[in-house]
């Protein structure tokens, strides 16, 4: 069984801000598979469901961004699955260009508060993630102003377009491996068009 871990904040007031990203891309695929996210559980909305005949449990933490990994330590406690083949993290990233996807296997948290607390209570970095660039801050900028901040209809155009991407390189992972979406999603747009 896979959890898939959508990185956000709960409450109506931080929908659609950068931070949020991990909840749209699990809601989207919440949609597509037709998998009811109605409970809460281990403190996380959770649904379980099939993704192309694949067992998953669609998690989005309620615990706000910084504490993420309480709530996925719990699930991954509890399901006892395999950290570093079976759990997939979905989150904003500040040093990728707006709507660019990044997948990784492993590696650090990058700054990122929510991968550190996940790294943290899980004591390894050995679990797969899919980060989504939400561009970086403007120059003064204080960092969870721009994190915490709505898209602007130009980039909620391009944010549109990459959830879509991002829900289909996590049934991507699901299905052929991290390492065939890794070569998909890691390349530039323009290695991308010449192999079309």
């Amino acid at each position: 069984m896979y959890i898939i871990a959508g990185l956000g904040n709960p409450t109506a007031k931080y929908a659609g801000t950068r931070h949020n990203v991990g909840f749209e891309v699990t809601q989207l695929l919440a949609e597509r598979f037709e998998i009811a996210t109605d409970y809460i559980k281990h403190k996380a909305v959770c649904g379980m469901g099939l993704i192309e005949g694949n067992k998953v449990l669609l998690a989005m933490p309620q615990t706000f961004m910084n504490l993420s990994g309480e709530s996925i330590r719990e699930l991954v406690s509890y399901y006892k699955i395999d950290i570093s083949t079976e759990l997939i993290v979905i989150c904003d990233d500040v040093n990728l260009p707006t709507g660019k996807i990044r997948v990784r296997r492993s590696g650090s948290a990058g700054g990122h508060n929510g991968l550190k607390n996940i790294i943290a209570n899980l004591s390894t970095d050995e679990f797969m993630r899919v980060r989504i660039g939400v561009g970086d801050k403007a120059a003064g900028q204080d960092l969870a102003d721009h994190v915490l901040a709505p898209f602007s209809d130009k980039e909620q155009v391009i944010m549109d377009i990459a959830f879509s991407d991002a829900a289909d390189c996590v049934k991507m992972i699901i299905t052929d491996g991290v390492d065939a979406a890794m070569n998909i999603y890691n390349r530039s747009k323009a290695e991308k068009d010449e192999s079309v």
